[in-house]
């Protein structure tokens, strides 16, 4: 049985403000790695651009209605949230299974070009330093030159002192938005397993590996020094909230 759009857009609809509980200010976050893509493929007649850890395609929709002329591809290991956004999202996305940073992961993607832009939102932050070293070598190879990468994610300040004060901005900031009022991740998936619509593809999610969460909780300078040796020429943060910060890293 095939998932209904009426199924498809609810659960969509949910993951979007359960979402809201994990990334501060997250459609501002949305906005601005939208603003920087639009920015590097400017005059680009066809940019190609990947999503890593897509979910059911929130940033890569965006970003496909932002730049109608682009391909968007939208990369995530579950075949549950894939197939969420493939029915709710439609053919303005190509979605592809995968599990980031798996030997030869980026095959999985077919791509015939080089990539002018490769973007992230909370996603690559449960991979460990030696897995996400090997996944900012192969973003780097897969740019044209004067590609981008844009990593949105919550990352820690260097200094202790200043972490600790980032993460309770970014608290406060996020119950003034009413953030914390919406179901958080364990109720999202705790109604998705009732659901008797998804049965086939709960079933086909339990039988795939998905990535271990390392969380090692890497710091902006550890994401900095990673980026630079992979072979991105400029990096910096653009926007910050908080700990949550928008990475661009230009290759």
């Amino acid at each position: 049985m095939n998932v209904s759009t009426v199924t498809a857009a609810r659960w969509v609809e949910r993951w979007e403000c359960q979402q809201q509980q994990y990334a501060v200010d997250r459609e501002e976050r949305f906005t601005v790695i939208a603003d920087v893509v639009e920015h590097m493929t400017l005059g680009r007649p066809a940019p190609l651009v990947v999503d890593l850890g897509s979910g059911p395609g929130s940033l890569a929709a965006r970003l496909a209605d932002r730049l109608p002329s682009a391909e968007v591809v939208a990369v995530d290991a579950d075949p549950l949230l894939l197939e969420l956004g493939r029915v709710h999202h439609g053919s303005v996305l190509r979605y592809v299974e995968a599990v980031i940073g798996e030997p030869g992961w980026l095959d999985a993607l077919a791509l015939d070009r080089p990539v002018d832009a490769v973007v992230s939102t909370t996603a690559l932050h449960y991979l460990g330093r030696r897995t996400l070293r090997g996944v900012y070598r192969d973003i780097a190879e897969r740019l044209r030159p004067g590609g981008v990468f844009v990593n949105g994610d919550h990352i820690s300040p260097d200094s202790a002192t200043i972490r600790d004060l980032a993460t309770d901005i970014g608290r406060r900031h996020s119950e003034r938005r009413l953030a914390f009022t919406h179901e958080d991740w364990q109720s999202w998936w705790s109604g998705i397993t009732a659901d008797p619509e998804l049965a086939r593809l709960l079933a086909r999610r339990g039988e795939r590996r998905h990535p271990p969460c390392t969380e090692d909780d890497l710091p902006l300078a550890g994401h900095v020094e990673l980026l630079r040796k992979a072979g991105f020429r400029d990096v910096g943060t653009v926007w910050q909230f908080g700990n949550s910060h928008v990475l661009v890293a230009v290759r």
